[in-house]
């Protein structure tokens, strides 16, 4: 008897980094500063509210596009934060998650052949979602230097075609830690303005921005935010990585047909969580204080590795911390973490593993988003490098 064999959409894509990197650091003991979750618990009030949520009979399907009351406080806060107004009931979708929102907003405007910029280092989902969608990534590197990365708009901008369907960008930069500023987005408005381009605007660490700097989200621009999916992430912001719940706010046109996907790959996201979850919002002190919470955590990272043999890039936003390690081996990125991990008991993740092509800089990522003791753990251990 034949079986049959099955081609798949994504021959080439196998484990992620962050699964095999995170088996290797279990394996040696190691402290994992690799993947990027915390290893501390929400804030008690949240689960407080899930669980009422759920005692009270919350338990069946919501609204396909999500509970009402969260997608009306998700459009006020993007209005008192950023002064875009969306519409609750036409603008804005609760999602499974960040990943499940850029994939979905992927799929439904990207067709076959339709060319979608993809600035590297990148998230690892973008790719992927491109190739289902059966477009083109067009791949275009950060510049990395003492300064550290830096999108090349020149680049960006001769990279477009008359092919080009989307840009996707992220701000703050998972894994640089790079932030875009408000001359960003007058350079990417200078690119796409007048033109049929969307804008993929990837904001899942809008509330970890450091140093007094505000978030630059795309909601802040007209030329981009007419054209623009904006996605974020309630678990990046209240530390529930786990929930995979987050949202996707974009102008009425585009968001129909979004909803035309989400519908048919999801329907509806949990239900007692999104009660739970705009119980919580009503207070915006969770995420107003986010930016301080995160900053001494990174100023505490940053002062213990100054005193090893690894060289600081800047860490403007997000939970992540990038270093070249230059002056401790000439081993490949991919090597020298699988060596950190076993050898020195810390996990990190190889920079290269977010470029389509592997390429090589000397640098790998460690996340902060841990309780100070698992980072003075894990500076006690790289110190001895």
């Amino acid at each position: 008897m034949s079986v049959p064999i099955l081609t798949s959409r994504l021959p080439a894509v196998g484990t992620t980094v962050f699964s095999l990197m995170s088996a290797l650091a279990a394996e040696h003991g190691a402290v994992n500063l690799g993947q990027g979750f915390p290893d501390f618990g929400c804030d008690p009030r949240l689960l407080g509210l899930v669980d009422e949520a759920m005692r009270s009979g919350q338990n069946q399907y919501p609204s396909m596009s999500g509970v009402p009351l969260l997608r009306e406080l998700i459009a006020a806060k993007i209005q008192a934060l950023y002064g875009h107004a969306y519409d609750a009931d036409a603008e804005i979708t609760v999602t499974a998650g960040a990943t499940q929102a850029l994939t979905t907003a992927i799929l439904c405007a990207v067709h076959p052949g339709d060319e979608v910029i993809i600035i590297e280092p990148a998230y690892d989902s973008y790719l992927p979602a491109v190739q289902l969608a059966g477009g083109v990534p067009v791949l275009v590197p950060m510049r990395v230097g003492e300064q550290g990365y830096g999108v090349p708009w020149d680049a960006i901008a001769a990279a477009v075609t008359p092919r080009t369907r989307m840009i996707v960008i992220n701000t703050p930069h998972n894994p640089t830690g790079t932030i875009l500023r408000q001359a960003d987005l007058d350079a990417l408005a200078a690119i796409v303005d007048g033109t049929g381009i969307l804008i993929l605007s990837d904001e899942v660490y809008e509330h970890m921005v450091y140093d007094g700097e505000q978030h630059a989200s795309v909601c802040r621009h007209r030329v981009l935010a007419e054209r623009a999916f904006v996605v974020s992430s309630f678990g990046k912001t209240y530390h529930v990585t786990g929930w995979k719940i987050g949202y996707v706010a974009a102008p009425a046109a585009l968001m129909a047909e979004f909803r035309k996907v989400h519908q048919y790959n999801v329907f509806s996201v949990n239900t007692p969580m999104q009660h739970g979850l705009a119980g919580y919002m009503r207070d915006p002190k969770p995420y107003l204080e986010l930016p301080a919470f995160y900053q001494r955590k990174r100023d505490l990272f940053r002062a213990g590795l100054r005193a090893t043999r690894f060289t600081l890039l800047p860490a403007d936003g997000t939970y992540f911390q990038c270093v070249r390690y230059d002056g401790i081996s000439s081993l490949s990125e991919s090597g020298f973490a699988q060596w950190l991990t076993r050898e020195v008991k810390v996990a990190a993740i190889p920079v290269s593993a977010f470029y389509g092509q592997g390429k090589e800089s000397g640098i790998v990522r460690f996340c902060f988003a841990k309780r100070d003791e698992t980072l003075q753990l894990a500076l006690e251990r790289l110190s001895k490098v």
